[in-house]
């Protein structure tokens, strides 16, 4: 019993030393390019502006889009959103996603009045 314990113990020892081969250091390796500092700073400068070769829609350029949307309107609505004091009211944000009533009505004020 105890020489099969001794050879078992020398079989594991065996493949852990056979395992456990260090990775040689080979050094920095040499420069395989041929190219210039230049020519490398030029082929960046034309990669950089030939944009995402891998895009959906690389090919295609710029899309014009024809909007309906009349342009006072949009801005009327843009500026009634930014002084609306409820617009940024997130239900999320608050405990059990509710909104507290005391938010919900219209007598709350947001903002502070100087006082004088």
């Amino acid at each position: 019993m105890n020489a099969s314990k001794i050879l078992t113990a020398a079989a594991f020892s065996l493949l852990a030393v056979a395992g456990a081969q260090a990775e040689t250091y080979d050094g920095v390796h040499p420069l395989t390019s041929g190219a210039t500092r230049a020519e490398v700073a030029g082929q960046a400068v034309a990669a950089a502006r030939a944009g995402n070769a891998y895009g959906d829609v690389a090919g295609a350029g710029s899309q014009a889009i024809a909007s309906t949307a009349d342009r006072a309107q949009v801005y009327q609505d843009a500026v009634a959103k930014a002084h609306d004091p409820f617009a940024s009211l997130d239900r999320r944000a608050f405990y059990r996603d509710q909104v507290p009533e005391a938010y919900k009505k219209p007598k709350v004020s947001f903002t502070r009045q100087a006082g004088l």
